[in-house]
Formats: C-alpha cells, structure tokens, sequence
C-alpha cells in the first residue's frame, strides 16, 4: 500500500491541495491517519478522490455525491461504489467532441457583433472555453445553429438570449426528471443486492428516452410556429400585390 503526503495526493488524482481540503471538509473525503504532525493517506483516499472528481465532472454536487457514496458505503466496500462509477462514466451521454474555435473565426461567422461582452456571453453559457490564443466549442451543434441564425438576420444578441432561456428552461426539465427519477424508480433498491447492473439499465433506457421526448416536443413546436410566422408574412406578401390601388402587380402592368 503506497503512503501519500496531501500535495502528493493531489498530485495522483490530478488536482489541487486546495481542492483536496474542499472535499475533506464537505467530508467527502475521509481523514487522513495521523503520524506525528505529518496526514498520511491511502491508495483508498486516492481511488475516493479520483472518484469525487469523475463525479464532479459529471455534474454531480457534492450533496448528491455524498448520500451517494453514503448510501452504498453503508453496506457495501469502495469497489463497489467504483463498479457504480464505472457503470455511469461508460454510459456517457455526449454526442459531441469540443471543436476548435480561432478569434477569426468568430468574426467570420458573427462579424462586427463579436465583441468582449457577446463573448463572456458565449462562455458563460458553456458553449466556448478559452485555450490560449483561441476558443474551444464545448457544443459544435449550439454554436453552428447560432451561426446559422446569424445568417439567417437574427441579431447575435437576440440568438444568445434565446440560448440562455432554452438551457435553463432544459436544465429545469432535467431537475424535475432526476427528482422523479429518484423518487420512483432509484430508491426502489437496496443496499443490499447488487444494483449496479439495474442502475446500467436505467441509465441505457432513460438516455434515448430523454433524446427522443425533447426532440419530439422541438420539433411539434417549431411546425406549429415557424410555418404559422412564414405563412403570415407570405399573406401579407400577396395582399399587397393583389391590392386594386398600389400593388406591385398592378405598378408592374
């Protein structure tokens, strides 16, 4: 068994002392054993931090993370809550891979909208990271429909304020069905039988369940409305020319 000092720790599981003394006092970590005045840690502090991490990653709060791991650990050994890890990190839900985004780029596709502030609004909402000199896209698909809506007329300013509303308005959706999630099909096991094969399935039925509802529930609305804005205009467009004093029909003839 190899013996850690804290810095080497963080070091290992490739974080920070700070980070470290976080999750010791949300007491997700357990406390090193003392000798002397020097806090030595296990390989088994290392497998927890690795683990809290992966979970923070994966947008688990520490809260979740805590009566998860309390929940498993209280009848069950670490490996255990590792099989549970591994059961969520090889079912990963992204479809998309971060795509490299220059300072020229950006200009090309928003041109004079680019500005200091529409960017920290991009980053904020997730979509694009600094790296370096350039950006990376965490969501080449958000960032070419904005493109397209850009091109489209669609004020850049307006396109990001629509993002904003549909991911928190997605994010809302998503509490609500982790809290039912939780509430009727999780708690239906128990500590004592292995749960990590139902919690596979769960995780493998509920990711096109919830790909397939929100695609479904996008497209209904937006074949109810974009025809409905076209078809409005389209009417208006042949009213005009169909009019008996001053339509274009008439002008032209």
């Amino acid at each position: 068994m190899v013996d850690y000092r804290i810095d080497d720790l963080a070091r290992a599981a490739g974080t920070t002392v700070r980070n470290v003394r976080v999750y010791q006092d949300r007491e997700l970590l357990p406390p090193p054993r003392k000798e002397g005045r020097a806090a030595i840690y296990s390989d088994a502090h290392l497998t927890r931090l690795k683990l809290i991490i992966s979970m923070l990653e994966r947008g688990y709060a520490f809260a979740q993370i805590k009566e998860m791991i309390g929940a498993w650990e209280s009848g069950r050994s670490l490996g255990d809550v590792l099989g549970l890890e591994e059961t969520v990190a090889d079912r990963t839900w992204a479809v998309e891979s971060p795509r490299a985004v220059t300072l020229g780029e950006l200009r090309e596709n928003f041109g004079a909208q680019v500005t200091p502030g529409t960017i920290k609004r991009v980053i904020d909402l997730g979509v694009l990271e600094r790296r370096g000199r350039g950006f990376v896209t965490t969501s080449p698909l958000l960032y070419d429909a904005a493109v397209e809506m850009v091109a489209l007329g669609i004020p850049l300013s307006d396109t990001l304020t629509i993002a904003e509303e549909l991911l928190q308005k997605v994010d809302s959706l998503g509490d609500d069905l982790a809290d039912l999630v939780k509430q009727h099909v999780v708690t239906r096991t128990s500590c004592a039988e292995d749960v990590t094969p139902f919690l596979a399935d769960v995780i493998d039925r509920m990711r096109p369940l919830v790909f397939n509802a929100l695609q479904a529930a996008a497209i209904r609305s937006a074949e109810r409305l974009i025809p409905s804005v076209v078809g409005e205009r389209m009417a208006e467009v042949m009213s005009q020319r169909e009019a008996p004093d001053g339509g274009r029909e008439k002008a032209n003839s």
